[in-house]
């Protein structure tokens, strides 16, 4: 069985497209990890997307709590600068997502699970989550200690063979510890590991073997940048998109 997984998508409609595209080719199933929206200025746009599309998948951070109106996104910040720049990007998306996005939002699962022989037969289990199994705010960085991952393998009840995808962080990866393989898809939208093309993962389960894949996507970035400069967001995120991940200045 293949898996198409598309995480951090943040409301980067143009980057979206390209991906759903690419994605088109390969047979398999398409799911999202979440965080569809922050950071560029088409919310509702990406989520009207995914929806005609029927692309089933998990909530974000950055959905639940636009989806409640909580009082900050839980994105994790590197200094001052960037706090600053988060909370002023969260209050545009908060004020320019309408009503129907957010009901939406509001309404994805904490927690996906695949299971591509069926569930009549024991076999490989997916688990779809955007940050960890136990919240969707926790960074699991690829150098987490082999015990952290553990920890999290007995918490989604992941047994050797399994799989756990996660987004969030923005940057891919895989592991294997004790059996279980752990995969970060990276960003469509957003990635932060100094590429600028959007990134998603393939991931293929067949004669008990599981296959990573990490695709990287052109896309029309200066689309996505002067929308951007057009919509009021901090102009700083416009860098972020063409540095792969970086604040120009820090």
């Amino acid at each position: 069985m293949r898996y198409a997984l598309i995480a951090d998508v943040h409301g980067n409609l143009p980057a979206l497209r390209a991906v759903l595209t690419d994605a088109a080719g390969p047979p398999g199933s398409l799911y999202h990890l979440g965080d569809l929206v922050g950071y560029a200025p088409w919310p509702n746009e990406v989520v009207r997307e995914l929806r005609a599309a029927n692309i089933a998948g998990v909530a974000g951070n950055y959905d639940s709590t636009v989806a409640t109106d909580h009082h900050h996104c839980g994105c994790r910040a590197e200094d001052e600068r960037e706090e600053a720049l988060a909370h002023r990007g969260y209050a545009w998306t908060l004020a320019h997502t309408d009503g129907e996005t957010k009901r939406y939002l509001g309404s994805l699962p904490f927690r996906i699970d695949l299971r591509p022989q069926g569930g009549h037969l024991g076999g490989p289990k997916v688990v779809l989550v955007h940050g960890t199994p136990l919240n969707n705010l926790t960074y699991w960085t690829e150098d987490r200690p082999d015990g952290f991952c553990s920890k999290m393998a007995e918490v989604a009840g992941a047994a050797p063979g399994d799989v756990i995808v996660c987004g969030h962080t923005h940057k891919p990866w895989h592991r294997v510890v004790a059996g279980v393989h752990f995969v970060n898809a990276g960003s469509v939208g957003r990635p932060k590991d100094g590429d600028w093309r959007a990134c998603y993962l393939l991931l293929e389960l067949a004669g008990g073997e599981v296959r990573v894949d990490f695709r990287r996507v052109e896309y029309d970035i200066e689309e996505a940048t002067r929308g951007i400069r057009a919509s009021g967001l901090p102009t700083e995120f416009a860098d972020v998109l063409r540095t792969g991940g970086r604040l120009v200045g820090a």
